[in-house]
């Protein structure tokens, strides 16, 4: 391994009468590896948003809201005060499908509702039952969450062209590594009979 002395920032790209062949073409490995690291990474993120927040939006568009009435009596006793009723059951409800039949399934609601209380449930376009779609304001910030663990998820895909730029730069340092034991080993019989 050669010498490792203090850092100096951007040294590749500075004129220097001492910097090689292999220097200048070691800043440009660096960079493009760097560039391609980041841009990747972004992109990802721009992408994951993206998708999360289109996917998102169909949702609202496509799901419904749906009257639908309650079975059978809610589990539980109703709550005495209306500051009590954080708790909710799930208690089974009957609506009708965009195609006319009759559909059932579970939902959450207060404790000690009683059986034929009108309650609003979510579709999709099948007529099934859905959570009800994020607001444009969630979507917003679901997407960016998303989209921001995306670009930290395409930065560790982006590890292909970063680890390829260190091998390369591996490579050179070995092969300065070896022009530098072969100019030594032509200039030192030339110093040894001087130093003596």
């Amino acid at each position: 391994m050669a010498f490792r002395g203090p850092k100096v920032w951007l040294w590749r790209w500075r004129r220097n009468p001492l910097r090689r062949r292999a220097d200048r073409v070691e800043a440009w490995v660096v960079l493009a590896a760097w560039t391609v690291t980041v841009l990747a990474g972004v992109l990802a993120g721009l992408a994951t948003a993206r998708t999360v927040e289109h996917g998102l939006a169909r949702e609202r568009a496509e799901w419904r809201p749906a009257a639908a009435r309650l079975t059978e009596p809610a589990p539980g006793r109703a709550a005495a005060r209306p500051e009590d009723a954080g708790e909710r059951v799930w208690a089974e409800v009957a609506w009708t499908a965009p195609d006319g039949s009759a559909r059932s399934g579970q939902v959450r609601v207060n404790p000690g509702t009683d059986a034929g209380t009108a309650v609003t449930v979510w579709t999709d376009h099948r007529g099934r039952l859905v959570s009800p779609p994020a607001s444009a304001s969630q979507a917003e910030l679901r997407s960016t969450l998303i989209g921001g663990l995306g670009g930290l998820g395409g930065l560790s895909a982006a590890a292909v062209p970063f680890a390829a730029g260190r091998a390369l730069r591996r490579r050179l340092e070995e092969r300065r590594l070896e022009l530098w034991d072969l100019a030594w080993a032509r200039f030192d019989p030339l110093w040894r009979g001087r130093t003596g």
